[in-house]
């Protein structure tokens, strides 16, 4: 294993490891038996969060589209031709194989509940579309001009999740720990993998939109380290 490899699984470690945590820090603990919930799932409980659940629905559509027609993959994924509108459509097909699939699918059901509970509905696909079509629109014009998959675009969401936990968590420990991810981000830009485009620019929409959200009335962590789950 050489350099690269060690340095993009330190990055990943830097940004799952933190990342979890914020999710699970992102919601407040329920009385009763739903605090017995692990928080990933509790996030789906009702009220469901309704465009979690579409984003989740059209990814899979797309994934059994892919999976019954492969040639949906060349129609969509993005390509250095000139066709500007495959940064958007490279978001819908996952051209690495099974297990990109797979995992893209957990992850997204995994962040995009939480998501939309912290920053609402309009605010959640911002965060999800701009990182990505970004990071894919970079691709593109230098880093790795072929290919698709929706993962910068979950990256979006969640250096926007751990930015705000950063700026308004309640735990001074896991603010600092969260520091972690835009700062992977960075480390991943150097390295030219778009991950680290999703990553950041997901991390400056959320310190913006926490910088501007009035009196913290649009975005709601919860108020004291007691209430969040463990």
């Amino acid at each position: 294993m050489n350099v690269h490899d060690l340095t993009l699984y330190a990055c990943a470690a830097a940004v799952v490891g933190p990342g979890l945590k914020v999710l699970d820090s992102s919601l407040a603990a329920p009385a009763g038996p739903r605090s017995r919930v692990p928080s990933v799932l509790r996030a789906w409980l009702p009220p469901i969060p309704v465009t979690a659940a579409a984003m989740v629905g059209v990814m899979a559509a797309f994934n059994v589209a892919q999976t019954v027609w492969p040639s949906l993959i060349g129609h969509l994924e993005r390509r250095p031709d000139g066709a500007w509108w495959r940064a958007g459509t490279a978001l819908l097909i996952q051209s690495s194989g099974r297990l990109q699939l797979l995992f893209n699918l957990a992850a997204l059901i995994a962040v995009a509940p939480v998501a939309q509970r912290v920053f609402g509905s309009v605010r959640t696909l911002t965060l999800y579309l701009l990182p990505g079509v970004a990071a894919q629109a970079v691709s593109m014009e230098a880093w790795n001009p072929h290919g698709g998959g929706n993962s910068v675009a979950i990256c979006g969401l969640v250096g926007a999740l751990a930015t705000v936990c950063a700026l308004r968590g309640p735990n001074p420990g896991l603010r600092r720990l969260a520091l972690l991810v835009p700062a992977a981000g960075l480390v991943l830009c150097v390295m030219a993998n778009n991950h680290g485009v999703g990553l950041l620019v997901g991390a400056a929409l959320g310190a913006a939109m926490t910088t501007l959200d009035p009196a913290g009335r649009r975005i709601r962590l919860p108020a004291r380290p007691e209430t969040a789950a463990s």
